[in-house]
């Protein structure tokens, strides 16, 4: 088998486990939002937890998990405790320059309520599971991999900790000039331009599809999928077409916004009943260079819940980036 070979039937593979899967992905999101409280770290963890699943089942001797549900809650759980871990032990950072705060009102609070950072994550987990999931106690052990003891325990903890906490305030602060560029680049339709701004060694993404290095290989792909993109969603080519109605084959554009500290770019896509978001992208900067581009097109549930906050518009594509083969 060459590597090529090896490659298409991993993509193959990693299809239908996306495929099997997707039925539970709106909770998984909901349940890893619970968690780290914060739509960008949910994203991050559901994308991290589909892929141990994937290289997990494929270890797994061709058995299936008994409770696929139960089974990413652990792979979750277990990769969020990991992180807390991680950050806990790293060095603090110095205290970040003060950005001046607007009049903008809050974000709408979590409907549930959101738990303190005080909280361990075994509490929170535990917490989350037993009270928003309503799950039952021998449920929450097993997706905790603990004992039922264990989660009473942590349940008694954890829920005399509980408080809502609102979303912080939007921030302002002057538009770093890179993103400026990119903006005029991306709304003028310059792809010359776009690949320009991006460094050799630079990593661009389309979160959850695919990764490309190098802005040669980038331009090819993500970019112009990017800027050109709006052609093939108003003609249903290559999407699902329950997510293309009323889509308008007219080119996107981008702004700028500040949410939760960092800077990202709103992607404003014409339909027949007026704008609205269907991508998010956000750039991690060298210097007056991009380094690294991460566009968020293909996570409907990541999108609307961002769009909640930022009080914008959105309209969702979808998880898939490939149409199920025909039978």
């Amino acid at each position: 088998m060459t590597t090529s070979d090896l490659a298409s039937t991993m993509q193959r593979s990693w299809h239908r486990f996306l495929e099997t899967l997707e039925p539970l992905r709106p909770e998984l999101y909901r349940y890893s939002r619970f968690l780290t409280r914060s739509p960008w770290d949910a994203e991050d963890l559901v994308q991290d937890t589909l892929m141990r699943g994937f290289a997990t089942l494929a270890r797994m001797g061709g058995q299936e998990p008994a409770n696929p549900r139960l089974w990413l809650f652990r792979i979750a759980t277990n990769l969020w405790i990991d992180e807390m871990r991680r950050r806990r032990d790293l060095p603090v950072e110095a205290p970040r320059p003060e950005i001046a705060s607007t009049t903008e009102p809050r974000a709408p609070r979590e409907a549930a309520g959101t738990l303190l950072v005080k909280l361990s994550p075994q509490e929170r987990a535990a917490v989350v599971l037993k009270d928003v999931f309503e799950l039952s106690l021998e449920e929450t052990a097993e997706a905790l991999g603990t004992t039922v003891g264990g989660i009473k325990a942590a349940l008694h903890r954890g829920r005399g900790k509980l408080a809502d906490e609102t979303v912080p305030d939007q921030e302002t602060a002057p538009v770093p000039g890179v993103l400026d560029a990119f903006c005029r680049a991306y709304n003028s339709g310059d792809l010359d331009r776009l690949t320009s701004l991006l460094l050799d060694s630079s990593v661009v993404e389309v979160v959850g599809a695919t990764t490309q290095y190098g802005p040669e290989a980038a331009r090819r792909t993500v970019l112009a999928g990017m800027l050109f993109g709006s052609r093939r969603l108003a003609a249903g080519v290559g999407i699902d077409a329950r997510f293309t109605k009323g889509a308008l084959p007219e080119p996107p554009r981008c702004e700028p916004r500040l949410h939760r500290g960092r800077w990202l770019l709103v992607h404003w896509y014409k339909h027949a009943d007026g704008e609205a978001v269907r991508a998010i992208t956000t750039l991690e900067l060298d210097g007056d260079r991009i380094a690294r581009l991460a566009n968020y097109f293909y996570t409907p549930d990541f999108l609307p819940d961002l769009g909640t906050e930022l009080g914008v518009p959105v309209k969702i594509n979808g998880y898939r980036w490939w149409l199920p083969e025909a039978p």
